[in-house]
């Protein structure tokens, strides 16, 4: 049997999110399918390396097989609901199942078709995206969703999403949660390495951690002002880091910090390198994160991995994903958001008990797991493919 992966997003030595996902699947598809040829599917038109491109390299290490088009890949996914140029025109013709790690499927794959919905995000926030490229999301999402045999989603939450935007029968999709990188996000680092890390960054011993992209979705303004609340009731509070990239209007986040004169007390690291990020983590008192909206959630999951207690909202996927085991806010309310903080920061037996639920919660979460799900479904179509099922 033959089983092709869609690697664009694997082209690149620097994996986005999402790649990381397709890594951590691909990873325990091998131990899972040792009888079934597993190829990587990409454009390389726009790599000019010799040879094959480097984030691709890896996997071929492990035993996959690849075929590349020249081609633009960019160019193909703009056209290919317009002009149906057929996938299979350059990979696949005699492939049993195509897995697509991130919403779209083109016209003309042959065998079944299964891709990921991670999110309806562009939806719920559609100021967030230019309308060309929400126009191309609409198009892309309502093809995949009618060429797909199968519908993978990150979380329940995003099931409903899916399902609620989109129109889908329900029983065309399958949950999928996410695992943890076990080999990064874990208790095991030592002192030392903390103090290098906080040193780094120029942290002080104790201090309050978000980590993710600067937007307005992930809700920072209400947690500064929460901050800034309870820093009237704690004049020791312990500082708020703001760890990661400038997003979508990031302005208004510093322009709260100087209008609440925060600066001293709320700061931003930038991004941060990917080994110092689990030391960040180890090294919080708590971990911060009153997001309004996500499809799975992951930063709360690694915060817990790495046995930091975890404060998050109440709505979306994060009560899926935290269950029991972190302080729940509601993200649209100041004085909800400031109340667990004062939990969080006064509470030392807290902590205790969330850092030890949010080890044990965290240990559920393996790709070995979300391996299986999509194993499952691969056998369920090919199941069908042999009693003729379309």
């Amino acid at each position: 049997m033959k089983i092709a992966f869609e690697s664009q997003l694997l082209m690149e030595e620097e994996k986005t999110g999402i790649g990381w996902v397709a890594d951590g699947i691909l990873r325990e598809l091998m131990k899972q399918w040792p009888e079934a040829e597993l190829q990587l599917n990409y454009f390389k038109l726009r790599n000019r390396s010799a040879g094959r491109p480097p984030g691709i390299q890896e996997y071929v290490n492990l035993g996959f097989q690849d075929v590349c088009a020249f081609f633009s890949f960019s160019l193909y996914k703009l056209i290919w609901n317009m002009v149906p140029i057929p996938y299979n025109r350059f990979f696949g013709k005699d492939t049993d199942i195509t897995f697509f790690f991130n919403y779209y499927i083109p016209p003309g794959v042959k065998g079944k078709r299964v891709t990921i919905f991670h999110d309806m995000a562009y939806k719920v926030f559609p100021e967030t995206v230019r309308a060309r490229t929400k126009m191309m999301l609409d198009s892309n999402m309502v093809q995949a969703c009618k060429r797909a045999d199968a519908i993978l989603t990150v979380s329940e939450f995003t099931k409903s999403e899916v399902v609620k935007y989109l129109d889908v029968n329900p029983e065309k999709i399958t949950v999928m949660p996410l695992g943890i990188r076990r080999e990064r996000f874990h208790t095991g680092y030592s002192e030392d390495q903390v103090i290098k890390v906080k040193e780094k960054y120029h942290l002080p011993n104790d201090y309050l951690l978000y980590l993710g992209t600067l937007e307005p979705r992930k809700n920072i303004s209400r947690l500064i002002e929460a901050y800034a609340l309870l820093k009237q009731e704690c004049a020791d509070l312990p500082p708020l880091i703001l760890v990661g990239r400038k997003g979508w209007m990031y302005d208004e986040i510093f322009e709260k910090i100087q209008k609440l004169h925060l600066e001293s007390d709320v700061w931003s690291t930038g991004y941060a390198e990917n080994e110092d990020v689990p030391v960040l983590l180890k090294g919080a008192m708590a971990f911060v994160f009153p997001s309004i909206y996500e499809g799975f959630g992951m930063p709360p999951l690694e915060a817990m991995a790495c046995g930091t207690p975890v404060l998050t909202s109440n709505v979306s996927s994060m009560p899926e994903v935290a269950g029991d085991c972190a302080v729940l806010v509601d993200p649209f309310s100041v004085e909800s958001i400031r109340d667990g903080l004062r939990r969080m920061v006064q509470d030392q037996d807290l902590r205790k008990e969330l850092t030890k639920k949010g080890i044990q919660r965290a240990e559920t979460f393996t790709w070995t797991r979300t391996a299986g799900i999509v194993s499952d479904v691969f056998r369920k179509l090919m199941q069908d493919k042999k009693n003729g099922k379309d």
